[in-house]
């Protein structure tokens, strides 16, 4: 369950075993791409067409 106050939210996930996921950072509005299959797994702001990240409008904290 996410807290009221949780920097961090989920807003995308896709799989079971092999996890992709998009958070967003609640304060900045960055997105960042989360990636899980196994053991390994990483994260890395998402970008777009141009290589800058991809801002949505915060989200309420």
């Amino acid at each position: 369950m996410m807290k009221s106050d949780d920097r961090f939210k989920r807003i995308y996930k896709q799989g079971k075993m092999t996890v992709t996921e998009i958070w967003v950072d609640r304060v900045t509005g960055v997105n960042y791409l989360y990636h899980v299959d196994g053991y390994s797994g990483g994260l890395t702001p998402l970008l777009d067409r141009d290589g800058k990240p991809v801002v949505s409008p915060v989200i309420n904290r």
